[in-house]
């Protein structure tokens, strides 16, 4: 393996990471933002909704980092 290979699969499994938080920080989001609606508060402000948007971010930083390395491992 040389070292351009291996650090294009560093900076896809790095990618891959990223995408894992952000996804994660977007699922909290998420569920703190569909607990008011189950709990009969108030719901929160938009941008706590606009929030809940980085999952979809979080999928597509990691489906990036996935390429990433698929492409350095077919070369």
């Amino acid at each position: 393996m040389s070292t351009s290979t291996s650090d294009a699969r560093g900076a896809g499994d790095r990618l891959v990471r990223i995408g894992a938080i952000v996804f994660f920080v977007g699922a909290l989001a998420t569920m703190a933002t569909m607990a008011p609606l189950f709990l009969g508060t108030h719901p929160l402000p938009s941008i706590a909704w606009s929030l809940c948007m980085l999952m979809g971010v979080g999928f597509l930083i990691a489906a990036a980092g996935v390429i990433r390395s698929a492409r350095a491992g077919a070369r």
